[in-house]
């Protein structure tokens, strides 16, 4: 049967190309899968070498921390330091003119009967002059059949003339409307740029003049300004890891000794990665690693560099010979076991004069053999992190801090924040970062009101990633939080020395001011977000900058 027979390879040809397809998407579900895989492989591989080569940069970078300052001028070069920032913001420039609305077509107003026109002529038949009143009535006709036309045209090109007025009128008021918006907004932008520029070049202004003024009582051998300078000294050194750069120092203008407790970074900065690498065989990423004697070792060596390089930078940039003596305790944070706590142990101290230590030739000392010929004390093994007492004890207690009491227990529901009172306000932000902080064994200071060069609290965070000194400014504002505000805390942040800087305010902040934070140590907090932290500890309030701003004004 030639059709049965027919039928039967139809089907047959059908049932394998099924199989042809399923076989062809097999096929390339695999090679997904190898692509895929080798996506993964390259991937593990780049990987690899990137965490070795990083790793092998810091090891390298803690073998030459001290040969890297001697590389460099650690003297503040005060012009340097100021904010040369051009205003970047191009002045704007008028833009071409807006489309206007198309003028309207108007109506054209038909032409007024002619009363000579043939139409208004009666034909008066000859005979109709032998009879006047009939010959007038004709006429009479004609006449009021043009009169009624007359007055029709009049009405009719009368409204068509106020019709055209009308559009015309409303063409000229659109056209006008889109060139007083087309001036007005180049005006606005005009004076918007202007305002910024004013603003960028007064808080640049008011930044430099802070700088001149430091350097002036620097050179006038004022305490405080020596101090702040060194701060920005350490804070400006470099190191190959991130650490918290956590110190408190004191300036003894009689002695000319600068004491000073650095809180040094902990092994962990070491990293213990020799190589890792992909072995593409076994689909497999394999690490190596120093020895724990090699791992000491460098961490010992960094510690001996770091003392030993501070003292260098600090003298180096003390261009007026304000220090002829440097005074280190080096801590470090560490686990005790004794107890699960951790605690910060005072392992390393040292003090040496000026003329003693300039005669080293740093370039080709032994760190460790320097440290101990200056009559350094410290452990046989520093990792060991065994304590040893300070050679010169400093007040760790900052002058500045005052008794702190409680705010957050007397807020009501429905209080307006903004109308608080500014040193309540203060201690309510102090106590709000204490409860966030005290979980972690954090504590947190607030500051004398006259002498809080510029820090309302200080939060001391002992947590060993995270943790350090951060310093914080309270802003109780009704008006937006500018830009100067922002920078006046960063540059607070590493007079301090301290590793972060919160601003929290009642109100909000400009976009100039988030623009300056992006990429800097810097937390902005606004009006949302003390709500949200006062609420997150039981409590509920309001901001009602309006309400604030009517108050103050009225009194």
């Amino acid at each position: 049967d030639l059709k049965n027979m027919e039928r039967q390879y139809t089907f047959l040809d059908l049932q394998n190309l099924s199989e042809v397809e399923k076989s062809i998407e097999n096929v390339q579900k695999e090679l997904d899968l190898l692509k895929a895989q080798e996506e993964e492989n390259q991937s593990l591989e780049k990987a690899a070498i990137s965490n070795t080569a990083k790793a092998q940069k810091i090891r390298e970078g803690i073998e030459n921390v001290l040969l890297y300052t001697l590389a460099v001028n650690d003297a503040l070069d005060w012009d340097e330091l100021k904010d040369h920032q051009a205003f970047l913001i191009v002045e704007p420039t008028k833009p071409p003119k807006p489309m206007l609305p198309p003028k309207p077509q108007l109506a054209e107003i038909p032409q007024c009967p002619d009363p000579a026109s043939e139409q208004y002529k009666p034909r008066i038949p000859l005979y109709l002059y032998l009879f006047k009143e009939k010959k007038k009535a004709v006429l009479d006709e004609a006449d009021r059949a043009y009169k009624e036309d007359f007055l029709q045209w009049q009405t009719i090109s009368e409204q068509m003339k106020v019709d055209n007025q009308n559009a015309l009128g409303a063409w000229e008021s659109q056209k006008d409307a889109a060139l007083k918006k087309w001036d007005e907004d180049y005006k606005q932008a005009c004076n918007e740029w202007k305002r910024r520029k004013e603003e960028h070049e007064a808080n640049q202004s008011q930044y430099n003049g802070g700088l001149d003024k430091l350097k002036s009582e620097y050179e006038d051998f004022e305490k405080n300004a020596i101090e702040e300078y060194c701060r920005l000294v350490l804070a400006r050194s470099e190191y190959p890891f991130v650490f918290s750069k956590d110190y408190q120092m004191e300036y003894d203008p009689a002695a000319k000794l600068l004491a000073l407790d650095y809180q040094l970074p902990s092994i962990d900065v070491v990293p213990l990665l020799k190589e890792e690498k992909f072995i593409k065989s076994r689909n497999e990423v394999k690490k190596t690693f120093i020895t724990d004697r090699q791992h000491r070792e460098l961490y010992e060596y960094l510690l001996y560099s770091m003392v030993i390089r501070t003292i260098h930078e600090i003298f180096e940039a003390d261009t007026i010979n304000a220090i002829d003596a440097i005074a280190i305790n080096g801590w470090v944070m560490s686990l005790n076991k004794a107890t699960g706590h951790d605690e910060t142990r005072c392992i390393m101290t040292i003090s040496v004069g000026r003329e003693e230590f300039l005669k080293i030739n740093l370039e080709h000392v032994d760190v460790k053999e320097c440290f101990k010929s200056l009559k350094g004390i410290g452990s046989a093994k520093l990792s060991e992190l065994v304590p040893v007492a300070p050679v010169v004890s400093l007040n760790r207690e900052d002058h500045r801090f005052v008794e702190a009491y409680d705010v957050v227990a007397h807020i009501t529901e429905g209080e307006n924040l903004a109308l608080m009172n500014w040193e309540d306000f203060e201690h309510l932000i102090r106590e709000l970062f204490e409860k966030e902080f005290s979980a972690n064994g954090g504590e947190v200071r607030v500051t004398q009101a006259s002498r809080d060069g510029g820090v309302d609290a200080v939060i001391f965070d002992p947590d060993p990633i995270r943790g350090g000194k951060i310093v914080v400014q309270a802003k109780r504002y009704t008006n937006t939080v500018g830009v100067s505000a922002v920078r006046d805390l960063y540059g607070t942040v590493q007079h301090e020395g301290a590793m972060k800087g919160i601003l929290i305010t009642t109100s909000n902040y400009g976009s100039d001011a988030y623009d300056f934070a992006k990429g800097k140590p810097l937390t902005l907090m606004n009006g949302g977000h003390l709500m949200h932290l006062l609420e997150r500890h039981g409590r509920k309030a309001r901001i009602d900058l309006a309400e604030a701003k009517r108050l103050h004004e009225a009194n």
